[in-house]
């Protein structure tokens, strides 16, 4: 199945209501659903299959039954023509329908009763196996977006560490002696680490005199100062923050692969209250992090052909999706708002004509740091 239905997911990254999404009224938190996760999908059936063998079973006794009554009347009319010779056997053949009538009755209240009662148990074992199932795929989605706040929170500490190292400062201030000496220790610093593409030192007008990696990624004279990351960095009060620029290909940057870059303002003496000279920016390698996360949930064989798991930002826009329709496609939030409000939890729908369980969870955040993004697994209800 293509989960990324119309009804769900919009290719122009409308963010229009979707009319024909039809959300089911309840929502779900995950607290509702607990016990252990055992095949309640396997005592479901096994309920079905013995319903329909006391249903068969009812079916030889009523044919017996039948039987019985047939030969009870032919022993009737055999009694009668016998004359009195045969009223002993007339009794006994009376007896017979009479007994014939309590096991037919007995049967229809057995299998009125214990049909009703056998269907009521499947459909509460579905229900509990539909819980249990959103509860887990709804912290699988808290567990996708719990570890992105987290390592995304250690890329804001490592900017703002990073940019107070002397030898940024020093090339600042001396940018014709020290910039090749910056390079080298910037390049020290992404050989400790896989998930950078390059870091790069901007003087305070905007131009790269330094990158860690300058064989691979030529940046160095380009100006950035238009950039966000750039503008955000050096608008600072202090140290203690940062700045930032959200997913999106950077050709000057990474050779038009997919980033996030996280910036801090150099100061002088690298003191946290000191003048800005420059600015500092680490160019994050967003696919090493968000596709791995998604592409490695913990889901079975069978459940990753019916399942989609992607991340969302707070616009709505895939920027992580194990179907690679990151960067092209949206969710409509709005048609998941009742969902949202609850920060975690899950909702049956339908997408593309087929019944879906759409788990969620919102950006937990860590530390002071949060994304604001959306975590979202759908998954078919029914699996083959």
């Amino acid at each position: 199945m293509n989960l990324a239905a119309p009804s769900l997911l919009a290719s122009d990254r409308s963010r229009a209501e979707l009319p024909d999404t039809k959300v089911a009224p309840d929502v779900y938190s995950t607290k509702q659903a607990g016990g252990v996760a055992v095949s309640l999908k396997d005592m479901a059936r096994i309920a079905g299959a013995v319903n329909d063998r006391l249903t068969e079973a009812l079916l030889e006794i009523s044919s017996i039954n039948f039987q019985t009554r047939l030969l009870s009347f032919n022993a009737q009319l055999e009694a009668s023509r016998a004359g009195e010779a045969g009223r002993a056997f007339d009794v006994v053949a009376r007896e017979m329908v009479a007994l014939s009538d309590r096991t037919g009755s007995a049967a229809r209240r057995l299998e009125g009763d214990t049909n009703a009662d056998l269907s009521d148990l499947a459909g509460r074992i579905n229900a509990v196996g539909t819980e249990v199932r959103g509860a887990r795929l709804s912290d699988l989605a808290f567990t996708n977006m719990d570890l992105i706040d987290r390592n995304l929170y250690e890329r804001s500490c490592d900017v703002r560490w990073w940019a107070t190292d002397s030898s940024c400062v020093l090339a600042l201030l001396d940018p014709e002696g020290e910039s090749d000496r910056a390079s080298q220790r910037l390049g020290v610093i992404l050989d400790a680490y896989t998930v950078y593409y390059d870091i790069v030192l901007c003087d305070s007008e905007g131009t790269v005199i330094s990158n860690g990696r300058p064989d691979k990624f030529r940046c160095k004279g380009t100006n950035q100062s238009s950039t966000p990351w750039f503008r955000s960095a050096m608008a600072t009060r202090n140290g203690g923050e940062f700045g930032f620029a959200g997913l999106h290909r950077s050709q000057t940057l990474a050779n038009n692969q997919m980033v996030l870059v996280y910036s801090a303002a150099v100061r002088r003496d690298g003191r946290a209250d000191g003048e800005i000279v420059g600015c500092l920016g680490i160019v994050f390698n967003w696919e090493a992090l968000a596709q791995t996360i998604v592409l490695r949930t913990q889901l079975g064989e069978t459940e990753k052909r019916h399942t989609r798991v992607c991340i969302v930002d707070a616009q709505g826009a895939v920027i992580a999706d194990n179907r690679l329709g990151h960067l092209r496609d949206c969710i409509a939030l709005g048609s998941f708002s009742k969902l949202i409000e609850c920060r975690k939890g899950y909702v049956i729908t339908e997408l593309e004509g087929i019944k879906s369980i759409v788990s969620y969870a919102y950006s937990p955040g860590y530390e002071t740091y949060a994304t604001g993004w959306h975590s979202f697994i759908i998954q078919d209800l029914e699996i083959d």
